[in-house]
């Protein structure tokens, strides 16, 4: 991987944990618990608390990646940035692009 294209691959990064901080933030306000003296209806109750499990599913999927987004953004400058922990060939740059965060190759994630 050149460096030009890890230039652009490290833009993309940044650019993605920005947004991740951002929907981060509005998730946390959905997740907050409801209060039992809010005036809902109990169907109304029980979708807030349904929409509320989703929502964290969503979060906690959102730290994930934001994680592996910044161990990216640490590991970029290292010569094993863009090789495949699992059979150590080049990740395509196009993958890379997607998800800046992959460390295993099309051919080796689809054997897990």
């Amino acid at each position: 991987m050149t460096q030009k294209e890890k230039n652009i691959i490290k833009k993309k990064i940044e650019e993605d944990i920005d947004l991740l901080k951002e929907q981060i933030a509005i998730l946390e306000e959905k997740v907050k618990p409801i209060s039992p003296d809010c005036s809902l209806g109990r169907l109304t109750r029980l979708e807030a608390m349904g929409e509320q499990h989703v929502s964290n599913k969503v979060l906690d999927e959102s730290n994930i990646r934001l994680t592996r987004l910044q161990n990216a953004l640490l590991r970029i400058n290292k010569p094993m940035f863009g090789i495949c922990i699992e059979c150590e060939e080049e990740i395509g740059t196009g993958r890379m692009m997607v998800r800046p965060e992959s460390v295993r190759c099309v051919a080796c994630a689809n054997n897990l």
